[in-house]
């Protein structure tokens, strides 16, 4: 198996195949300015959501999804695919400047704060008082033990 595997290279470098096959470098400045389009689009669309009070995460999806499917198209257009981090890198700032308040968390309520906390406690202190009601409770039925 090996052994075929180098010998179809040497055929495919003596006969000068291999040089259909050489995939082109990444060309950074087509990427820049292919994203730099649809990243116009997406804050184009970012500006009406209000992000900067709250997170738009769910009324954003499409505007989102669209974005993402935009610079793929860009990477592989630009030959730019396998460079991931150029992607990352663009959604990286995406996520800093439109999304850095979804990830805090708000406490409820004060009304579900007290409901959550006061069932607890109420249990805790009236928990051993009905304990002792129970096991100290006398029967009022004479003869009922046999004594």
């Amino acid at each position: 198996m090996l052994l075929t595997a180098y010998l179809l290279a040497l055929i495919f470098i003596w006969t000068g195949m291999a040089a259909k096959f050489v995939v082109p470098p990444c060309d950074h400045p087509m990427f820049d300015s292919a994203v730099q389009n649809c990243l116009s689009d997406f804050n184009k669309s970012m500006e009406t959501t209000g992000y900067q009070h709250r997170c738009p995460w769910p009324t954003v999806k499409r505007i989102y999804y669209e974005l993402k499917i935009c610079t793929e198209r860009c990477a592989k257009v630009s030959w730019c695919k396998g460079y991931g981090h150029l992607v990352d890198d663009v959604f990286l700032v995406v996520h800093e400047t439109y999304f850095k308040l979804c990830g805090q968390v708000q406490d409820p309520p004060l009304f579900t704060l007290i409901m959550l906390i006061a069932t607890p406690i109420i249990t805790t202190l009236f928990m051993p008082i009905l304990c002792v009601n129970l096991t100290t409770c006398e029967t009022k039925i004479p003869g009922a033990f046999g004594f």
